[in-house]
């Protein structure tokens, strides 16, 4: 690293002036950072400012504590600096005062005495000391306004001594670690004299995201990437098989690898192949030689060196390919990268790209970041580890008080032997990025407990005698794909080895160097079976289908169709049943992301229905990834598993997902939802590929019910790969559908809602649709065709307030019907026949001239009416219109079978909206919200009012449906879509400036303008809108009948979107009691009487709805988990530990300032001095706050 500017001088001066300092923080820290940052050449912090909105980087910024009772304090933060770091000071002196023990009990200081932390450096009181000043820090972080974000680093300094730093660089807040490690987080005042410290800290002062090491490697993986790319395609094009290619690079880099960081003579094998320029073919014969001798150890001709035993696996087969001049040159420019910076989080991937000849291609493409993995991984194992750590440190230190130094040793070492004991699983691993970053937190935390144990009087000595260690033994992998599962074990060690040289300086590992653990298995984590046959036919032949991908040109159309003689065969899988994972205590992974309806064409039907025929208890409707999801929640529930986490598509939240998670919430013993992000954008790992995607914790209910909800507030470009996201945080139940608060997903389906909320029209081929002037043309040659060819709209055309195309519907016709239509038959021949010749649904092959799904339903429900209610199943807005009956809606579009208007305002307001966002999905890279009818709208509680209520909100629909349908007719290029953004800017201005005016009619040269965030006014584009589509009439008629609806209900028109979940669930449970008893409130009760002539048993007791599905019980979460009734007291558990945990949550359950006393009386046979000793400690090393004498708050 460069120099900083500071002189030698400035430096000795500095450290001269520093050293002889001590006891007396209040005094000295100010003026020490302020010399420092002179030192560092960085500004020193401002003066305060009354508006802590304008104290961005100062000394004594104020914080306020918020506890649950309402009650409030104030802290201060040392110094503060915005986006950057909380810094806590502390001073510790050199040797005991007389008479002063090694470590001062708070209780026994005046409490706020102007002299805090005297504690001996060098002495356990120190390290505990300073170990509180950093849950001090951490405190003050999460007491910083929302607006202002978590800092990247937290900054502890003894004055005049030490400087420790703690990272998290993702910014939520989850683990704030030494950096850049456990055993170099520590700065002394001396480390100043390196330039290199002092760059260090001076980015931490003012360009903290630079220290990230994910961004610092990352370019280097990626150079690493792309040489080795070339050198396989190389290798390729000379005639060699992939797979060979692949197994030889990988020894190759693993070699250059050994060498940058010492496991073999440095730049010895650069040097050799530096030395075989012109004499390439000899490469083959030497590497082969140094790779045998590097599987067994020895001494090895080739290098002239004694070589370390670094085991088979890799090495077990020595292959070396001939190369050419050219790939030898390629090898030897792959070897100068430096192979110590690679980052294993994000190398598996790019090196299975690099290997993979079908997915080299999309080498350059965006990867998962690594702060990605890590919003996972940590709270589904990280964080409940550290929880442990804490209570085990905090029990040590008690019992270190106690003078029970051996014991409190004891504790630590126990939990160290726990922790290498660990065993942790990703069952679907691909290339490894999820188990390594879980490796590199637990060695994290290894480090810190290590730490603590010297600290008890451990040497390090004895602690590698010990040799137990955090190794890759304990990253279990199941991986179908072999050369993933190869990659896999390779980087973990890769990783394992970084951290060792990282820790360990030039110590080199055991021999052997690389170990047999097996830990990675190659095969399918959710299906087992014996083998696989091809089916075959009466005759003895084997049944064959098209391959789903061959097509030809189409003699007539000329489009490209399927090829029916590019044929696979069907096959059978022989007993199929459930895969057994490992036994583990995590599960973490990123399952393949595939939905219901594309599994078969990427899996096979026989995988497809052998996967359904072993798990029974998963619908058929659910997606891949939730069959991993099944398998870990019945392994927690069962006590096998801690606890799991799972990337998932976003659709998780919908019905057909979210069944299997309700099973697990409502299961005896339940399971509860520890964490949830319900959307985030993600980075496929295999293509690069943009997708949304949720994240889901699970864990025993036992271990609590609340959970933590993180939703993505903002996104932007982000500064490396993937996207920058602001996130905020809530605490509650988290339900089924990843939502706390009003619990949605646990309503009812109502009788007064069935059969009238239907999917469009599922044609299964577009061969269906005629252009509209030709569907004219036909119509005016032939009048009979109007039965049969019907004008269509799918949810853009519906959007878009017109129709282009018309649709060949022979409904409830056989084929011979058919051809008395021959012009429209023979269309249907050309455009539909081929792609259905190779359908593998025998009905859909067999009757190829019809809809793929007939829709008799929704042909039942329309008849009689001349209007029909129309919505777009999947829209940035949730907008509903007329339209005519005669319409075929394609099944984007969600037909409600009514032509009440009264029922199209309900719909239109706001109230609804609401409900179909809570009770919805949400699809696409855009993140559009979904309605799903079974929940959006067979749940929703209409209201139930008067007459002229009822003719108010008809008279305001009629106005508003025909006001957008006017408007479009005047402007054919105004959409829907275009005329509700600016309605919603015009809003968002609104709420901003007080007037929508002033988005209207601002002089963008005034100075009121210059003050404007330019998203605050319309543009152009936006106000020519503004103009056709009169938003201003369509805000003010929705306005209106926002009012009218929530009066209709009863209910104020300023609720709260919280409010308003909160009163429909009510009243969806309410309206669900009143159908046990007979009353079912209609909507159409002339046809849905019809569909069932009397009520049947409600859905809650397992009965389905008329023509819908049934629903499952679920009971409310308060006693499926067993919480605490009131007035009841906890156990008071055994071990000190457990005591200690048991404290701590009590503590953060009471929500405010507690005595121990209060605290004691929570529990059975509690004593108030223990738990009064348990709180000193607690507070001692940071983990709550003693806000006045003896009262403390978490």
């Amino acid at each position: 690293m460069p120099e900083a500017p500071a002189t030698s001088a400035a430096v000795a001066d500095f450290l001269r002036r520093w050293e002889a300092s001590g006891a007396a923080e209040r005094a000295n820290y100010q003026l020490f950072l302020s010399e420092l940052c002179d030192l560092l050449e960085v500004p020193r912090p401002e003066p305060t400012q009354p508006d802590d909105r304008n104290n961005a980087y100062v000394f004594e910024r104020a914080v306020t504590f918020r506890h649950g009772t309402g009650l409030t304090s104030t802290g201060r933060i040392d110094l503060y600096k915005r986006d950057c770091f909380v810094l806590e000071a502390k001073q510790g002196s050199d040797r005991p005062g007389e008479n002063q023990p090694l470590l001062v009990r708070e209780e026994e200081t005046p409490w706020l005495s102007g002299r805090r932390g005297t504690a001996v450096r060098g002495t356990r009181g120190w390290d505990v000391a300073m170990l509180k000043a950093k849950g001090q820090a951490e405190q003050y972080a999460r007491a910083l306004p929302v607006e202002e974000g978590w800092p990247p680093f937290l900054v502890v300094v003894d004055v005049g001594h030490a400087i420790e730093l703690y990272s998290e660089f993702s910014r939520t807040g989850k683990a704030y670690l030494p950096f850049p490690d456990p055993s170099s987080y520590r700065i002394l005042l001396a480390d100043l004299e390196a330039p290199e410290i002092r760059e260090r800290l001076r980015l931490v002062w003012n360009e903290p995201h630079r220290l990230d090491p994910a961004r610092q490697s990352a370019r280097a993986t990626r150079e690493v990437a792309d040489r080795l790319a070339l050198l396989a395609k190389s290798l390729e094009q000379a005639g060699h098989q992939p797979e060979k290619v692949g197994n030889f690079l990988k020894r190759c880099l693993f070699t250059m690898f050994a060498e940058d960081v010492g496991l073999i003579p440095n730049a010895s094998f650069t040097g050799l192949l530096e030395s075989l320029k012109g004499e390439a073919d000899k490469f083959a014969p030497m590497a082969e030689s140094l790779w045998i001798t590097m599987k067994d150890g020895g001494f090895s001709p080739v290098l002239r060196e004694k070589l370390l035993r670094f085991n088979g696996g890799l090495f077990e087969e020595a292959e070396a390919l001939p190369i050419g001049e050219e790939q030898l040159s390629l090898l030897i420019r792959a070897g100068k990268a430096d192979w110590r910076d690679v980052e294993p989080a994000i190398f598996g991937t790019l090196l299975e790209r690099a290997l993979d000849p079908e997915e080299r291609h999309h080498l350059g493409a965006h990867y998962t970041p690594r702060e990605y993995v890590e919003r996972l991984v940590l709270p589904t194992v990280v964080e409940p580890l550290r929880s442990d750590w804490e209570a085990v440190l905090a029990a040590a230190v008690t019992l270190d008080r106690q003078g029970d130094q051996a014991g409190a040793a004891s504790l630590v070492k126990e939990f160290h032997r726990a922790l290498c004991a660990l065993r942790i699983l990703d069952p679907a691993c691909g290339s490894g990025n999820f188990l390594y970053v879980t490796f590199e937190h637990l060695k994290r935390l290894e480090g810190e407990v290590l730490n603590a144990l010297a600290g008890f009087g451990e040497s390090q000595a004895l602690l590698d005698l010990a040799g137990t260690t955090v190794d890759p033994h304990q990253l279990l992998g199941i991986e179908v794909n072999p050369r993933a599962a190869a990659i896999t074990d390779m980087v973990l060690w890769i990783g394992y080895l970084q951290w060792h040289f990282r820790t360990r300086g030039h110590v080199l590992p055991p021999e052997p160097v690389i170990r047999k653990f097996r830990n990675i298995e190659c095969r399918d984590a959710v299906l087992a079976y014996d083998g696989v046959e091809p089916v075959v036919d009466q005759q003895g032949e084997p049944v064959t289908r098209w391959d789903g991908r061959t097509t030809r040109a189409h003699p007539v159309t000329g489009e490209q169709v399927p090829d029916e003689t590019a044929r696979v065969p069907v096959v059978r899988y022989l007993n199929p049943r459930q895969a057994q994972w490992p036994e583990a205590d995590f599960v973490v992974g990123n399952p393949p992301f595939l939905g219901a309806a594309t599994m078969r064409r990427s899996l096979g039907d026989g995988y497809v229905e052998a996967l359904r025929a072993g798990w029974k208890e998963v619908p058929d409707s659910a997606d891949f990834v939730m069959y991993w999801w099944q398998q870990a929640a019945g392994l927690t529930r069962q006590g096998k598993l801690r606890r799991f986490g799972f990337i998932t598509t976003n659709s998780i939240r919908q019905s057909f997902n979210r069944r299997v998670i309700e099973q697990h919430l409502a299961g005896a013993p339940p399971l509860s939802l520890a964490f949830a992000i319900p959307d985030h954008p993600w980075v496929d790992s295999t293509d690069g590929a943009a997708v949304r995607i949720a994240m889901t914790v699970g864990r025993p209910a036992t271990e609590g019910s609340e959970g933590k909800l993180v939703t993505v507030t903002a996104e932007r470009e982000g500064d490396g790969e993937g996207i920058g996201v602001e996130l905020a945080v809530r605490h509650g139940v988290l339900h089924a559908d990843l939502t706390v608060g009003a619990n949605v997903a646990g309503t009812k389906q109502l009788y007064a809602n069935s059969c009238i909320a239907i999917k469009g029209f599922e044609l299964g081929s577009q061969g269906f649709l005629v252009t509209k002037p030709e569907a004219l043309e036909l119509l005016n040659e032939d009048a009979s065709f109007s039965s049969i060819l019907r004008p269509y709209m799918n949810g853009s055309d519906l959007v878009k307030g017109r129709y282009e195309r018309y649709v060949v519907d022979f409904y409830g016709k056989s084929i011979d019907e058919a051809r008395k239509y021959p012009r429209l038959f023979q269309h249907v021949i050309d455009h539909v026949l081929p792609e259905r010749s190779v359908n593998r649904e025998e009905r859909t092959a067999t009757n190829w001239w019809l809809f793929r799904r007939s829709g008799e339903a929704l042909r039942s429900a329309v008849h009689g009416l001349e209007r029909i209610i129309a919505t777009t199943r999947t829209a940035k807005f949730r907008i509903f219109q007329f339209l005519p009956s005669e319409m075929v809606a394609e099944s984007k579009i969600v037909v409600i079978a009514s032509d009440n208007a009264y029922v199209l305002g309900a719909l239109s307001s706001r109230i609804h909206v609401v409900w179909s966002l809570a009770t919805g999905g949400w699809l696409g890279v855009g993140n559009d919200p979904t309605y799903n009818h079974t929940d959006c709208f067979n749940k929703f509680p209409f209201p139930d009012c008067d007459g002229t209520t009822k003719e108010r909100i008809r008279a305001l629909a009629e106005q508003l449906d025909l006001h957008r349908k006017r408007q479009q007719a005047l402007h054919p290029d105004l959409t829907l879509t275009g005329m509700y953004n600016v309605l919603e800017k015009l809003r968002e201005i609104d709420a901003c400036r007080g007037g929508i005016h002033d988005a209207l009619d601002v002089d963008a040269t005034s100075q009121g303008a210059m003050n404007r965030a330019p998203t605050l006014t319309l543009t152009a584009k936006e106000k020519t809108i503004h103009e056709q589509g009169l938003v201003a009439v369509l805000r003010q008629l929705h306005d209106e009948l926002d009012a009218a609806v929530a009066e209709a209900y009863g209910w104020p028109a300023d609720l709260s979107d919280e409010e308003i979940l909160e009163r429909l669930v009510a009243l969806n449970r309410k309206r669900a009691r009143e159908e046990e008893q007979g009353l079912v409130r209609w909507l159409r009760p002339e046809y849905q009487r019809q569909q069932g002539e009397e009520v049947p048993p409600h859905p809650a007791f397992g009965h389905p709805l008329p023509g819908g599905e049934g629903l499952q019980i679920s009971l409310s979460l308060g006693e499926r988990a067993g919480v605490r009734g009131k007035g009841e007291k906890l156990p008071w558990p055994k071990t000190l530990p457990e005591q200690v945990q048991a404290v701590r949550a009590a503590l953060a359950a009471t929500g405010g300032p507690v005595t121990a006393e209060a605290l004691a009386r929570t529990f059975q046979r509690a004593r108030t001095d223990k738990v009064a000793e348990l709180l000193a400690t607690l507070a001692a090393i940071g983990q709550a706050r003693e806000v006045e004498p003896r009262t403390y708050s978490g």
